[in-house]
């Protein structure tokens, strides 16, 4: 069946991921992250998807970390969603901006106390010369932060991909595969189907 073309494509998203939770054995939010230098040079990892609503898609990293310092410097982006147990998979391309300090205060309050203390004890993407130094990082900030609430530090926070271009990839017999691509425009979204 193919699939189903709408106004709004971060409604036809929210469906897909709704279904990939359902079926996906693990990480349904995982999603490749390109960024690039400003020489153009480009690099992909793959993220969590933190939110999604009609501004973007949100992650969150460490500015210093390579992504971070990559999309400061050149917020041109590219993520993509692959179910391979629904056979489906969403590319979407557009720029990042970095969140609000409430927004990203707000989700940081509800990490794991270990992932907060880590996120002030890694200095992410930096040479490491042995695990323990790490884990003399964590066992410092463990005892700064002993009591009451860690706080979020400055150097991490959000981004969000802000949409221009949302394909949506269904497989398809003989490989004649189902592409729906949907185009921001002033107006709102205008949508296309593309050859397999």
């Amino acid at each position: 069946m193919a699939i189903t073309k709408i106004n709004e494509p971060i409604a036809q998203f929210e469906a897909w991921l709704t279904e990939a939770r359902d079926s996906e054995p693990n990480d349904p939010e995982a999603m490749s992250l390109a960024t690039a230098t400003p020489a153009g040079v480009p690099s992909v990892r793959m993220v969590l998807l933190k939110g999604v609503d009609y501004r973007g898609f949100t992650f969150y990293t460490n500015f210093d970390s390579r992504k971070g310092e990559e999309m400061l410097a050149n917020p041109a982006a590219a993520l993509t969603f692959h179910w391979k147990s629904l056979r489906r998979q969403v590319r979407i391309e557009g720029t990042t901006e970095v969140v609000d300090d409430a927004e990203a205060d707000e989700y940081f309050s509800t990490r794991a106390r270990l992932s907060q203390i880590g996120a002030w004890a890694s200095k992410q993407s930096r040479p490491l010369e042995g695990r323990f130094e790490l884990e003399k990082r964590v066992a410092c900030y463990t005892a700064k932060f002993h009591v009451g609430a860690v706080p979020r530090p400055k150097y991490w926070s959000g981004f969000r991909l802000v949409p221009s271009r949302i394909e949506f990839w269904k497989s398809m017999e003989f490989r004649l595969h189902d592409r729906l691509v949907y185009h921001r425009t002033d107006k709102g979204w205008t949508s296309e189907r593309l050859y397999p």
